[in-house]
């Protein structure tokens, strides 16, 4: 297995406490292929069948859903060493509900999901490691998706805004971070449009509350922040 490959895995969630010999074996019985994809490009489309879990081994990528209409929501960001697919990858669903996005060119590595959960032929002391971290995963994305429903359930411009600034910091525990969308995918993320984005950071600007300068933003007043949300 290519020394980069293995490098950009060894961090993944799904591979936790799996050296990098044993992964090697691991990938052995798993097979899996590995694509490349030009930035703007779609990895997976909403709809056509579906081709393994992903990992994202190069660049970056967005997960969106898109309505018959066109218009999407952006559902996160991917960067190397993060998986997608895993929440119908074991289910009876056939097809990507969601789409995958290429932001630069990209390096995926697809795993066929029965192979996953299968017995190993080869006996691989890892294998059970594996699908116990697969589940660790599946469980952790439960209870961010049940986070997910209890934010989009934000009614206000303001409140959601303030929200998503209160995670970031609490995340980066620091008052000035990088955001991790840009502005039109954080419009998608927060089911808004982005001129109404715009506006709104512009009058927390305005009254003291935030700085922003392209995808950084400073906090200056955080209990203010909090208050919205209250």
């Amino acid at each position: 297995m290519d020394n980069n490959i293995l490098a950009a895995l060894t961090p993944s969630p799904l591979f936790d406490g799996i050296s990098a010999e044993a992964l090697t074996a691991v990938l052995g019985c798993l097979q899996p292929k590995v694509c490349t994809y030009p930035k703007n490009n779609y990895i997976a489309v909403g709809g056509e069948s579906f081709t393994g879990l992903g990992i994202l081994l190069t660049g970056k990528a967005t997960v969106i859903k898109e309505n018959a209409a066109g218009s999407r929501i952006a559902l996160t960001m991917l960067e190397s060493g993060d998986i997608f697919g895993e929440m119908i990858a074991f289910s009876t669903i056939k097809n990507w509900p969601v789409s995958v996005v290429a932001q630069t060119e990209c390096s995926v590595m697809f795993l066929p999901s029965v192979k996953i959960m299968g017995t190993c032929s080869n006996v691989c002391a890892s294998h059970k490691q594996l699908i116990t971290n697969m589940l660790a995963i599946l469980s952790e994305k439960a209870i961010l998706l049940n986070r997910k429903v209890e934010y989009l359930s934000i009614k206000g411009m303001r409140e959601k805004i303030s929200t998503y600034l209160l995670e970031q910091h609490r995340v980066s525990a620091r008052k000035t971070f990088t955001l991790t969308l840009n502005r039109n995918d954080l419009a998608d993320f927060l089911n808004v449009s982005r001129t109404a984005l715009s506006r709104e950071l512009g009058r927390m600007r305005d009254e003291g509350i935030i700085e922003f300068y392209r995808s950084s933003v400073k906090i200056k007043d955080l209990d203010m922040l909090k208050k919205v949300i209250e």
